[in-house]
């Protein structure tokens, strides 16, 4: 299992590192809208994880969302590669929320699911069979063991084991 999730959080980092040293300008096709509200993006079309009924929207301001929340089970920080100021992972039972500063506001950057109980909207969960993942998002190819979808200024992926089997999934902001 440490295997897994060292090889999954080196996946992480290694996409955090090439966005911020490819130059990319996302745009702001993520970008919280005007109200800025917890659930609020400009994409309302989005991939958005929902926790206990709250909504969790890649590159919202993130204050509101872990008040909501509540107390993580556990709370790291460190300096950010891509942004001046600090990246923090809030650790909770079944999933993770990752954060990117903003000036004087942290971002959601990810929601990783960590077991099988928490689900996508769409019902997937850790576990679930490849062609389950096809049925709900579409037919795609797997990258180095994973798939990605993009839609609103946000990923999903599905990093998959010998093709069959979802080993994790993970939402992803586009702007890092």
């Amino acid at each position: 299992m440490k295997k897994h999730l060292s090889l999954i959080l080196c996946t992480v980092l290694a996409a955090c590192l090439l966005a911020a040293c490819g130059g990319s300008d996302a745009g702001n096709g993520g970008t919280p809208s005007a109200n800025g509200g917890a659930g609020q993006t400009a994409a309302e079309d989005a991939y958005v994880f929902t926790y206990n009924g709250v909504e969790i929207p890649m590159d919202a301001d993130a204050a509101p969302i872990i008040a909501a929340l509540g107390d993580p089970v556990d709370y790291q920080e460190a300096a950010s590669c891509a942004f001046d100021g600090l990246d923090k992972i809030y650790t909770y039972a079944s999933f993770e929320v990752d954060t990117y500063p903003d000036g004087d506001t942290d971002r959601i950057s990810a929601v990783i699911l960590k077991d099988d109980m928490v689900e996508t909207a769409e019902g997937l969960a850790i576990g679930a069979p490849v062609a389950d993942v096809a049925a709900a998002y579409g037919e795609k190819a797997a990258e180095a063991g994973t798939i990605v979808y993009e839609k609103g200024g946000s990923e999903l992926w599905f990093v998959v084991q010998s093709g069959d089997t979802v080993l994790s999934i993970e939402y992803h902001s586009t702007v890092l």
